[in-house]
C-alpha cells in the first residue's frame, strides 16, 4: 500500500475557496481510480497549509491513476477554477508506505 500525501499552500484568506475546490475531488478521485482518505484544513497552528491523502496498492497504480486524471474534464475544469481563484499557492507530493 501506498499513500500520496499531497501537501498545500493556500491563501488563508480564500479557505473557503479551498474547501469547494476539495469537496470537487472525492467523486473523481474515486472514478479515476484513487482511493481518497481525506483532505485536511488547517485547524490550530499554521493558518496556510492544508492536505490530502490518497491510497494506491503501488506506485503503477498510481501512474495510471495520474493518466486518467490527466483526461477526466471534471478533473480539468476543478484545478482550472483553483488557478483562477488563487486558492492555491503550492502543491507538492510525498509518497509514503504504512509500517
Amino acid at each position: 500500500m501506498l499513500t500520496c500525501r499531497i501537501d498545500y499552500t493556500i491563501d488563508p484568506r480564500k479557505a473557503g475557496e479551498f474547501a469547494r475546490y476539495a469537496a470537487a475531488w472525492p467523486p473523481i478521485i474515486e472514478r479515476c481510480g484513487g482511493r481518497l482518505v481525506g483532505y485536511f484544513l488547517p485547524g490550530d497552528g499554521a493558518n496556510n497549509q492544508a492536505m490530502a491523502l490518497l491510497d494506491f496498492e503501488s506506485l503503477t497504480e498510481y501512474e495510471a491513476f495520474r493518466g486518467r486524471l490527466a483526461a477526466d474534464e471534471d478533473a480539468k475544469a476543478t484545478k482550472a477554477e483553483a488557478d483562477a481563484n488563487g486558492c492555491v499557492l503550492v502543491e507538492s507530493r510525498t509518497f509514503l508506505r504504512r509500517v
